[in-house]
């Protein structure tokens, strides 16, 4: 099975993840991963939407730095990559996930 490429943080800029955030279905699959604080399927994420369009979510927000995902088995496990934006940039994450609650 393939790999899934995600960006190094050195390649992650602001505007990407703001970009990635302007979406509100993505903006609850952030929500989503937050608040479950372990990592999800994409079953577990589907929020009633088309297979494709669930699937052009998660690029986005993987080209943003905001979610990795990696295959077990026959699954792919989705996960925030909290501390890694936290250390790049500081509070931006926090303060959108505190917007959400």
């Amino acid at each position: 099975m393939r790999q899934i490429k995600h960006p190094n943080m050195d390649q992650v800029e602001l505007t990407d993840i703001m970009y990635a955030l302007s979406d509100p279905t993505r903006l609850e699959i952030v929500g989503r991963l937050a608040n479950a604080g372990r990592k999800l399927t994409c079953g577990e994420l589907d929020l009633n939407r088309p297979k494709s369009s669930m699937s052009h979510h998660f690029k986005i927000l993987r080209a943003a730095g905001l979610v990795e995902t990696l295959i077990e088995g026959t699954e792919h496990m989705n996960a925030l990559r909290v501390q890694e934006i936290e250390q790049k940039f500081p509070g931006v994450l926090q303060s959108v996930l505190r917007a959400l609650a």
